[in-house]
Parts: structure tokens; C-alpha cells; sequence
């Protein structure tokens, strides 16, 4: 969960294709063998986002099966690195988006993500 500062998220949508196309997600991606969850995600942010990231507060892991997939996903509260380039490019998503807390309700998401979001809302 990358956080501005000014109390946003930044969230990404699902492009089409892709399984729950059109939702709106937490940026990340998939840990590769050997790497820690915090390197992943350094990795993910770079690749989807073009940007440098430092990983902060773990928020609790959430494990969801779905009717294709079982995901498991370990968030983190995350900032842009300081000094890095903190304006996210649109590479494997079809749009980002800041969100607030009162805006974040509005958009779909996936299931799995109902209880970060909760966490976050606490």
C-alpha cells in the first residue's frame, strides 16, 4: 500500500485480460524464490510503477481462494524512496489512482483486499 503522505493510497486497475480485470488492486506482485517480501516488492514497484519504493509497517498477510486462485498477500505500508522519482508511470496497469479514505469504498475491489483495506481504515 503506497501512501502519499497526505493520507492516500495509491491504488492500480487491473487491465483487461487479466484475471478480476477492471478492480482496482494495491500495487505488488509475486515473490520469486529466494527473495524476501520487502525485496519483492521493491522489485514489483519498479517494475509496474517505474518507481523506487521503501517498504514500511507490515499490515497483517491475508490468504483468499478464489474460484481460479488462492493468493496470498503480504502488505506493507510503503512510501517512494526519498529523493527518488515518486510520479508512478501506468506499465502493466490500465490506470492509477490516489485514493482517500472516504474515496477508497467507492471503487471494486478484489476480495482479498477487503481486510488490508479494513486494517488501513482502523
Amino acid at each position: 500500500m503506497i501512501e502519499d503522505g497526505q493520507g492516500r493510497l495509491l491504488l492500480a486497475q487491473r487491465p483487461e485480460g487479466k484475471h478480476l480485470a477492471g478492480l482496482w488492486e494495491f500495487p505488488g506482485g509475486k515473490i520469486e524464490p529466494g527473495e524476501t517480501p520487502e525485496a519483492a516488492l521493491v522489485r514489483e514497484i519498479e517494475e509496474e510503477l517505474g518507481c523506487a519504493a521503501e517498504p514500511g509497517e507490515p499490515l497483517t498477510p491475508v490468504t483468499h481462494a478464489y474460484a481460479q486462485v488462492t493468493v496470498c498477500l503480504i502488505p506493507f505500508l510503503v512510501r517512494f524512496a526519498a529523493g527518488a522519482q515518486a510520479r508512478p508511470e501506468t506499465r502493466a496497469h490500465a490506470a492509477l489512482r490516489w485514493v482517500s479514505r472516504d474515496e477508497i469504498g467507492a471503487l471494486p475491489m478484489p476480495e482479498a483486499d477487503a481486510p488490508i483495506v479494513a486494517e488501513w481504515l482502523a
